[in-house]
Parts: structure tokens; C-alpha cells; sequence
């Protein structure tokens, strides 16, 4: 059995309805299922938090990974490039082994709308560490790769990401964007609320959390019961610094991020491998010329 304060990742259960438009599927109230048929902590979404200007936040998505007609796990994610997005590992190993369907929404401020500037993608290939531990939720980090390209445009636009070990000192004010629940117990938001949180020092998730690692993860949060959104960014100063990863249940306490910065040189790494208009350069977007024939090859 696992102790009264299980870790786990936090990702929306939600159902897919036969000739229905997959974001048109009503969430499950049910949090208490995935508890119990699940060792993961409460099916959570943005707790807290206001919600944003449409479209203020473009480098956003949202990924729904659906197994046939069944119910369907929703995350956060980010564009890095035109045909990039990163999320966490764990919201694509929810049901281990199982042929997953995986689809980008990008452009979404109100995710069960049908707005015109919304750009949808089946994802042709995703690259989980090879690292990843579901004990402790080490490495937990995916790089998805979008068919065709996202066209860039003032509502779906990219994201930076750090160098090489560039880490965010300890207090920096942070914000982390998504969809789902404002509240425990639940209630629904379909529009892209987001809340602020604070960079805490690595004692205290070293205390809370036997597996932290100080390399690869953030401890973020504090004491108030604001929550991120699975595979959701982390962003301090305009840069991308972390991926919401897990946190103990029911609890008001920290966080734990995976770093960016750490995984830079892998994430580059699988960038390579693809093929893409314009070099990817760490700590800024790829130049206007790589964009622009982004958007045309979309």
C-alpha cells in the first residue's frame, strides 16, 4: 500500500462521446475513480488561479490521449517549434501498454468552443525519456511531434525554453496556465485560467518527497492549495523552466517540476532527429525565416 501522503500526477479523466467533437466531451465528476483504479493523486487541473485574456498565452496546449471510445486523459503542454510540443511523461502512461490516439489542440483559450482559431493535430510521434522512473516520477518529460506543422500566427505562437542548467533562483514569482478545475472538490472551467506561484528551496520537497532530485526537478508551490495542470509550463521571466509533474494529495503543499534546463541537451537531441524548418535554439524561438516557412508549410 502506499502512505496517507501518495505522490502522483495530476491528469483530467474525461469521457469521449460517440459522433461527438472530443473537446464537446463532458468532464467526469468522478475523481474518486481514478483515485482508486489509479495510484496517482487527485485528478487535477489549475486549482485556484483567474482566469487570462484570451489567447494571452499562445504557446499553450492541450493534449487529449484517448484509447478507442473510452474515457480520455487531458494535459497540459507547450510549443517549443512548429512541430514540438512537451508535456510530461506520465500523462501518455496512464494506461500503460495500451495503444494511445493523441491529439495537439493549440490556439484553444475556451477548449469546448469551437473557435476559429483553434488548430488541431494528430501527433505522429512522441519520444518519452528513456529514463523515466514511475517511482518518483523521475525524468518526467515527452516530446510530441505535430503533422503537419502548427501555423504561427498571434494566437498559436512558441515558447522558450533555458540553457543548459540556467536555473530559476529560489522566491521567483512564476505562472503556470491550463484547463479543467478551479477547486477540490471539482468544479469545471473550459477556459484557460492560470495561477501564480512561487520557486522554493530544495529542502523542503527534499523533506516531502523521498525521490526528489535536485538536478532535474523544482520544487514550486508554497502554502496555499493552488495546483498546476499536468504537463502544463512553468514559465518565470518569459522563459519555459518547467513541466507540472506531481505533488501529494489532497495536501497544500509543494509541487515538484521537472526541470527544463536540465533536460536541454536531450531535448535538443530528439529536435535533431526530426526534421524542421530552421535550427532550434535554446533560450529563444527559432528566427522570423524559420517561422515563416513554418507557417507555409502548415
Amino acid at each position: 500500500m502506499e502512505p496517507a501522503h501518495r505522490q502522483g500526477p495530476r491528469v483530467s479523466l474525461q469521457r469521449s462521446l460517440m459522433g461527438m467533437h472530443s473537446t464537446d466531451a463532458p468532464f467526469l465528476s468522478l475523481s474518486a475513480y481514478i483515485i482508486l483504479t489509479f495510484p496517482i493523486s487527485l485528478a487535477a487541473r489549475i486549482i485556484g488561479g483567474r482566469e487570462v485574456k484570451p489567447h494571452s498565452r499562445p504557446y499553450m496546449a492541450y493534449l487529449i490521449i484517448q484509447n478507442g471510445s473510452k474515457p480520455f486523459f487531458s494535459c497540459g503542454g507547450f510549443l517549443i517549434r512548429p512541430d514540438a510540443v512537451l508535456s510530461a511523461a506520465h500523462c501518455l502512461l496512464a494506461f500503460h501498454g495500451r495503444k494511445l490516439r493523441i491529439t495537439v489542440i493549440l490556439g484553444a483559450h475556451n477548449i469546448r468552443g469551437r473557435e476559429r482559431s483553434q488548430q488541431k493535430f494528430r501527433v505522429r510521434q512522441w519520444v518519452i525519456h528513456p529514463k523515466y522512473s514511475r517511482d518518483g516520477f523521475k525524468n518526467d518529460i515527452v516530446l510530441l511531434k505535430l503533422k503537419p506543422k502548427a501555423r504561427i500566427n498571434k494566437n498559436v505562437q512558441l515558447i522558450s525554453i533555458p540553457r543548459r542548467m540556467e536555473r530559476v533562483i529560489v522566491g521567483t514569482k512564476c505562472e503556470v496556465a491550463g484547463w479543467g478545475w478551479t477547486s477540490v472538490p471539482g468544479h469545471t472551467t473550459n477556459v484557460m485560467r492560470e495561477v501564480e506561484l512561487k520557486v522554493q528551496k530544495e529542502e523542503i520537497c527534499q523533506n516531502l518527497f523521498k525521490n526528489y532530485q535536485r538536478q532535474s526537478m523544482i520544487c514550486v508551490g508554497g502554502d496555499s492549495s493552488k495546483k498546476g495542470d499536468s504537463g502544463g509550463p512553468l514559465i518565470c521571466k518569459k522563459k519555459a523552466h518547467g513541466i507540472v509533474s506531481h505533488g501529494r494529495e489532497r495536501h497544500p503543499s509543494p509541487e515538484v517540476y521537472t526541470n527544463i534546463s536540465y533536460f536541454e541537451p536531450w531535448i535538443r537531441e530528439q529536435l535533431r532527429k526530426g526534421h524542421s524548418p530552421g535550427p532550434f535554439v535554446p533560450g529563444r524561438p527559432p528566427g522570423a525565416a524559420a517561422l515563416r516557412g513554418a507557417a507555409q508549410a502548415g
